[in-house]
C-alpha cells in the first residue's frame, strides 16, 4: 500500500475550497495537526485539517459550560473539518489560544504560490522535452520527489512519448508512494513498449522484440 507524504497532502489540502463550519457557516481556517496525541489517544489520522476558530461559534460559545457541567473542566471545543470530506468532529480546546499556534494560513498562500509557480515552471521544461524530444529532462522531474505532483504526472506523460527503450528500467525500478504517479509511470512504459515494438521477458525483466519466442538474454522460451 502506498502513502501519500505530508508534503503531498499538504500539495493537496492547499488546492481544496476552504469548508464552512457545521455551527457558524464561517470559513475555517487550515490547520496543522501536532505530533502529541490528546483525547482519545488515537491520533489525528491526517497531518492536516480545517478548523473554525471564530470565538462567536455556537459550539465553541456554549461548549465551556457543557464541559464545565459535565467534566467539572475548563475548556471547550473547536469545530473541525477533514480535507476532501464532509466530515465534522469536535476537538477540545483549553483557553482562547488553545490550537492557534497550529493555524498555517499565511503559510499555506505562501506555499501555494510557491507551488503554483513550480507547476508553471516545470510544464514548461517539459513543453520544451516534448519539442527536443528530451527524456533525460523529463526523468529527473518525474524522479525528483521535491517536484509537485502535477508536474511529475505530466513528466510520466511525456516519458511515454518521448523515451526510449533505454528508460524503461530506470522507470520500472524506481518506487513511487503515489499510486496516481505509479500508474502513469506504468502506463508510460506500455506506450513506451507500443512505439517500440517490445515487451519485458517475464523470466529477466530484459527488453526484447515483442515478436521474439526465445529470449535472447536468459534463452527461455517465451509465452505466446
Amino acid at each position: 500500500m502506498a502513502f501519500e507524504t505530508k508534503e503531498e497532502v499538504f500539495e493537496r489540502v492547499i488546492q481544496q475550497d476552504r469548508p464552512l463550519c457545521k455551527y457558524c457557516h464561517r470559513e475555517m481556517s487550515l490547520w496543522e495537526a501536532p505530533d502529541i496525541v490528546i483525547d482519545d489517544g488515537l491520533g489525528w489520522g491526517t497531518p492536516y485539517m480545517f478548523v473554525c476558530f471564530n470565538d462567536d461559534c455556537p459550539l465553541y460559545r456554549q461548549g465551556w459550560d457543557n464541559i464545565k457541567e459535565n467534566y467539572g473542566r475548563t475548556a471547550s471545543y473547536r469545530c473541525i473539518c477533514y480535507p476532501g470530506t464532509e466530515t465534522y468532529e469536535c476537538m477540545s480546546v483549553y483557553g482562547p489560544q488553545g490550537g492557534m499556534g497550529q493555524i498555517v494560513d499565511a503559510k499555506a498562500l505562501a506555499r501555494r504560490r510557491e507551488i503554483e509557480e513550480k507547476i508553471q515552471q516545470g510544464l514548461s521544461t517539459l513543453e520544451r522535452c516534448i519539442a527536443e524530444n528530451d527524456d533525460a529532462t523529463a526523468l529527473e522531474l518525474l524522479t525528483d520527489a521535491a517536484e509537485p505532483t502535477r508536474v511529475r504526472v505530466k513528466a510520466a506523460e511525456v516519458m511515454g512519448d518521448v523515451a526510449g527503450v533505454d528508460a524503461v528500467e530506470p522507470l520500472r525500478s524506481r518506487k513511487f508512494g503515489n499510486d496516481i504517479l505509479r500508474k502513469k509511470v506504468d502506463a508510460a512504459v506500455d506506450k513506451i513498449h507500443e512505439r517500440h515494438f517490445t515487451r519485458e521477458c517475464p523470466f529477466c525483466a530484459e527488453v526484447i522484440k515483442r515478436r521474439a519466442k526465445i529470449c535472447k538474454h536468459c534463452g527461455q522460451t517465451l509465452p505466446a
